[in-house]
Parts: C-alpha cells; structure tokens; sequence
C-alpha cells in the first residue's frame, strides 16, 4: 500500500515543470555545413600562417596571413549566402540526401 499522507507528500515533494519549446525545430546539422567547416579550418591555417610570420619575423608573411583571414572570411560568407549555410537549400538537400545529418 501506497504512502499518500501528508508528511510523506511534504518530504517527497514532485514537481511538474513547464517546457517552453521552440516555435520550429532547429536544424539539425548542429553547424556542420560546408561553409561553416570552410571558414573555421580556412581561418585557422590563416591564422597558422600569421603567427609563423611573428614567430620568425617576416613582416610579409604576418601580412599574407592576415590577408588569407580575410579572403576566407569573405569567401565563407559567399558560400553561406549561396545556400550551403545553416538553413540553406543547398544544405537541406544535403541533409535530405543523407536522411537528416
């Protein structure tokens, strides 16, 4: 039999929490779309390259890296713009293809 009284419903207290949901479910590729694996691994060999030119102290190389950051960043953009961005058609027919991931 059950333990319903009082004092056992005051000590084992259950609580109902409320879920707020999102209106629409997110994509489901968690970030993981051509552009953005582009733009992060073409940022970091960037970077790579700067860093070598500090680390050796060649002005130019520095400056080539800083400009290779740039044109990723740019060419990232582009590619997120054209569709293979987080939400992007070009990514959802992927996903589509691949059954969702």
């Amino acid at each position: 039999m059950a333990d319903d009284s009082l004092a056992h419903r005051a000590q084992h207290a259950t609580t109902t929490e409320t879920m707020h949901l999102p209106p629409k479910a997110a994509p489901t590729n968690h970030g993981k779309t051509l552009a953005a694996w582009f733009t992060t691994y073409g940022v970091i060999i960037s970077f790579t390259i700067a860093a070598l030119g500090v680390a050796f102290a060649l002005a130019w190389l520095f400056w080539v890296g800083m400009g290779l950051v740039v044109a990723t960043l740019v060419v990232g953009k582009a590619l997120q713009l054209s569709g293979h961005g987080q939400g992007g058609d070009k990514t959802r027919a992927r996903q589509a293809r691949s059954g969702g991931h």
